[in-house]
């Protein structure tokens, strides 16, 4: 018995960590493509298309680490290459309209809103709580869009949407996948030819610098490629509530990061919306679990 506790709290440690790895690395994109459009180093295009190149790259020398040459049945879809390359592209674009924590705290409230959306209208009944945490949040961006000095850009808030619901989306149809990592890499190849539209879209419109494509490049490899396959892993240890839950984190970080590395300000408007948003968000998707263990223990 006594062994066995070293070894759970290792466990727990271990899961702990891949989860903060991978949160950290998803702010960590907001805060490089933020960085890397805000200082002119790269345009929105050339970030999107260099992202996606080096994930390829990246994500298939992993799995050639992990498994060689030998053939998977893992080779994801075209309808989440996708949705993989709308939401890397309205996100390139989203953010040179918007700052580092409001393009986060707009992404990720679209991506669970998206979610839940999907469940309620394949049927699934919200209790009290989660309508009320729905109110809350849809409020708070109301919110952070009433008209003012720090109220965020409309196209970028657009755009950020268009690209939390993409990968709502694609996370949905990642769901029940055997091999997640090859689902991945193989939907990043998927999102190559797609990329050729923004090639011609803004051809003659192409400004990268070494600094730009090396932002972009660790956005694509490390923070997406290889933050993708940490969070693939800490998922196995870790209920779907949790994983949402724990996704909130993100917003904060990369908030944080903006302060950091861009002189960004935190606002009130920003502070007051995202406590609204999140808050929200987290009686939606926790909420279910409250009631159940109120009821367990008053049975008891």
């Amino acid at each position: 018995m006594e062994s066995d506790t070293p070894h759970s709290w290792k466990s727990v440690l271990k899961v702990l960590l891949l989860t903060s790895c991978a949160l950290t690395a998803f702010a960590a994109n907001s805060i490089l493509c933020r960085f890397a459009l805000g200082t002119e180093s790269i345009d929105a295009a050339g970030f999107t298309c260099i992202r996606l190149l080096s994930g390829v790259v990246a994500l298939f020398l992993i799995l050639f680490i992990r498994a060689g040459l030998s053939p998977t049945r893992s080779m994801g879809s075209w309808s989440a290459g996708l949705m993989l390359f709308l939401y890397a592209v309205t996100f390139s674009y989203a953010y040179l309209e918007l700052d580092t924590g409001t393009g986060a705290l707009i992404l990720f409230g679209s991506v669970q809103t998206t979610i839940v959306g999907v469940s309620i209208v394949k049927g699934n009944k919200l209790l009290w709580i989660e309508w009320v945490g729905l109110a809350i949040s849809f409020a708070g961006l109301v919110y952070l869009l009433l008209p003012g000095v720090s109220a965020p850009s409309m196209l970028g808030f657009v755009l950020m949407s268009i690209a939390g619901a993409a990968w709502g989306f694609y996370t949905l149809l990642g769901r029940g996948s055997d091999n997640p990592l090859a689902d991945t890499a193989y939907n990043f190849l998927r999102s190559m030819p797609l990329t050729l539209v923004i090639l011609i879209a803004a051809f003659g419109d192409f400004h990268i610098t070494t600094t730009g494509a090396m932002l972009a490049i660790l956005s694509g490899a490390i923070t997406s490629g290889l933050g993708y396959t940490i969070w693939y892993t800490a998922l196995k240890s870790i209920t779907a509530t949790q994983a949402a839950v724990s996704q909130l984190a993100v917003p904060v970080i990369a908030a944080l990061g903006g302060v950091l590395f861009m002189a960004e300000l935190i606002t009130l408007r920003l502070t007051v919306a995202a406590v609204m948003i999140l808050g929200g968000i987290f009686m939606v998707v926790g909420g279910r679990m409250i009631l159940i263990e109120k009821d367990k223990h008053t049975t008891v």
